[in-house]
């Protein structure tokens, strides 16, 4: 009897098998469920953990305007390599183009100096001989007779001018095609590097837009409020009147046309602050020289060209472009440069500030000198 309800006892059943129906296999199954479920929510404590972690470390908004403020500092960098680099590029297309109008001039003169010898060819040919040496200059290969100039030098004719004439044409015009080809190699390679630094500024400038877009319109907003206020009055102005004797600008009465214009050292640095003072309000765009919108170099070489002064392009060669200023005999028009790179410029209007293109998003304005590294200044002759 015992042995019949044994043999009719329901065998007791896996705890977790009950999850899966039951039976060995579905015991070992159900084990490997909970093993995956436990994994699975280890996993997600982990993420939660870790995405906890990277909520405590995301930037503040003082620590994403310190990036930002570098990647533009970096973009300026690269701003003012493009320009060097087109103003290169510019002066090698127009020595290009020289030269081929200089080739094809000289070209003219050859072939008319080829026709003179093929007309002597004929009628020593009537009288009877052609002369030796027109006869090469005359060949499929003219080139040749450079190789071989003795054959001038033995003859004696009286043909002997015409052919060295010739001969002095066709050298000139080896030479310039020369020069033109080493000037095509060279634009070649300037456009590479206006390239490379094309992409750079676009790079730098991107990662900038991409951590302001991390913040809130409402702190992008205080962050540009921040940034005006470091400007000082009037640096939200347009070009519209401004600097005309309009009243005051960032203390100084009438704008350029009033004290900053009468303690300029020169009238022509006077005009330069007074156009400084209309373009405020335009925006910034790199590589841009006016008149709409411009880079730091691009304002102040528009800015010295109204006051009568050819400026070069980039904060480089700028720099140079006359006598060394101490910061504290600073007069209006002077140039002043930032960084250790010279990557910047400004133009200085007295009282300790400068009219200056800062970056993307932030127009042509008046800002104090010292919002920058101080590196030099410079009074354009």
């Amino acid at each position: 009897m015992t042995a019949t309800v044994a043999s009719h006892r329901k065998p007791r059943q896996h705890p977790l098998a009950a999850l899966t129906g039951g039976g060995p296999r579905s015991a070992r199954t159900a084990r490997t469920a909970a093993t995956l479920a436990l994994a699975g929510a280890a996993t997600a404590a982990a993420t939660g953990f870790e995405g906890t972690a990277q909520a405590a470390h995301r930037p503040t908004p003082a620590q994403v305007k310190d990036r930002v403020d570098a990647l533009y500092q970096e973009a300026e960098v690269a701003t003012q390599n493009y320009n060097g680099a087109k103003e290169s590029a510019d002066t090698a297309r127009e020595e290009l183009s020289r030269l081929q109008d200089e080739a094809a001039r000289r070209t003219r003169k050859l072939n008319a100096a080829r026709t003179e010898l093929g007309t002597l060819a004929a009628s020593q040919y009537r009288s009877g001989g052609v002369d030796p040496a027109v006869r090469l200059l005359l060949s499929a290969d003219p080139q040749r007779y450079l190789d071989g100039a003795a054959v001038l030098e033995r003859t004696g004719s009286h043909q002997a001018t015409a052919v060295a004439g010739y001969a002095r044409r066709l050298g000139s015009v080896r030479q310039v095609r020369q020069r033109a080809e080493e000037t095509v190699e060279r634009l070649a390679d300037t456009e590479a590097k206006l390239k490379k630094h094309r992409v750079t500024v676009v790079h730098k400038l991107g990662a900038a837009e991409e951590l302001l877009h991390r913040l809130t319109a409402e702190q992008r907003q205080r962050m540009a409020a921040r940034d005006g206020a470091r400007s000082g009055p009037g640096q939200g102005r347009t070009g519209h009147g401004a600097g005309r004797g309009d009243g005051p600008l960032d203390g100084i009465p009438g704008g350029a046309g009033g004290v900053a214009a009468a303690q300029a050292p020169s009238p022509r640095a006077a005009r330069a602050v007074a156009f400084a003072y209309s373009a405020l309000g335009k925006p910034y765009v790199w590589g841009a020289t006016g008149p709409s919108a411009y880079d730091c170099s691009g304002l102040t070489q528009a800015a010295w060209k109204a006051g009568g002064v050819a400026l070069p392009r980039t904060t480089y060669t700028q720099i140079s472009s006359g006598p060394r200023v101490n910061r504290s005999q600073l007069s209006p028009g002077d140039l002043v440069f930032f960084y250790s790179g010279i990557s910047h410029v400004g133009l200085y209007v007295g009282n300790g500030q400068m009219i200056h293109a800062p970056h993307p998003g932030a127009p042509v304005r008046i800002a104090p000198i010292d919002q920058m590294p101080f590196a030099a200044a410079t009074r354009p002759a």
